[in-house]
């Protein structure tokens, strides 16, 4: 992060949002600052270009078919992540900023060894553990005290669009991204590993909500893909794991996808 962030601080924001002679690149408002911008014009890129993405070469129309699609739902969606994403992004950037200045295990190659062995492994632990902590702080969404208030939003797409990937009440999206802050100030994790995960989590987030059921049959049972995030949205107490059916399995909450049983009478 502190590199991306010197990175555009020094080329993009000086001297254009600074002065040369301004305050010192370690200035925390500055800091502040350069992070906001940064995150919110960032967050709003990767959501329409990843959803931009789906949507037309990956989204499955027929599902605009349903008789529970909403009338104008696209812009729905697209309207509540915009309204949404600076408030969401807030608490992140404070996070940011915590580590930033050091208070987490995020590290770079000049100061530990860095290979293939450790980049499997934190692979591996890290997507378990947010997985992990994903499943329960979803499943506590669904509380009867917490749903309207909270995650109630993100469910008026009960046949959601890759655009309502991101459509949430702003405190639900971030709850739902603390696990991949906590994890940094738990385990050691590259920087750039760390980078990319929130990448990657984006395209991930996206794909769930993509009507794409195209998951080779060998992952299905173990893969929580759209199939599975599907029947979420319009069942509300299944499947609430982010990447694995594991903990669904688990605590009991797992169902297995509608149109894969469909699939499966028909021989496909």
């Amino acid at each position: 992060m502190d590199i991306v962030l010197n990175t555009y601080d020094r080329w993009v924001f000086t001297p254009y949002v600074y002065p040369k002679d301004g305050w010192p690149e370690d200035n925390i408002v500055r800091q502040l600052i350069t992070l906001t911008i940064l995150v919110n014009i960032q967050a709003a890129m990767l959501y329409f270009a990843v959803a931009g993405f789906s949507y037309v070469f990956l989204f499955n129309k027929k599902q605009m078919e349903h008789p529970l699609f909403l009338k104008n739902q696209i812009r729905q969606e697209i309207t509540v992540t915009l309204k949404n994403i600076p408030m969401m992004s807030f608490p992140t950037i404070i996070v940011f900023l915590i580590e930033l200045h050091g208070y987490s295990k995020l590290y770079d190659s000049s100061q530990h060894s860095y290979g293939i062995i450790p980049l499997i492994k934190e692979v591996f632990s890290f997507l378990f553990f947010t997985d992990m902590l994903i499943y329960f702080i979803h499943r506590g969404l669904h509380h009867p005290l917490v749903y309207k208030r909270v995650h109630k939003l993100h469910h008026r797409w009960i046949v959601p669009t890759p655009f309502a990937s991101h459509a949430f009440q702003w405190l639900d999206g971030f709850l739902q991204s603390t696990p991949y802050h906590i994890y940094v100030f738990l385990f050691p994790l590259h920087k750039v590993t760390y980078l990319s995960f929130f990448i990657f989590v984006n395209f991930w987030t996206v794909s769930i909500h993509d009507g794409n059921y195209a998951v080779p049959k060998l992952f299905r049972s173990i893969v929580n893909g759209a199939a599975h995030h599907n029947d979420h949205h319009q069942y509300y107490n299944c499947n609430y794991g982010q990447f694995f059916t594991f903990w669904d399995r688990l605590m009991c909450s797992f169902r297995s996808p509608a149109v894969y049983n469909e699939q499966t009478k028909h021989g496909d």
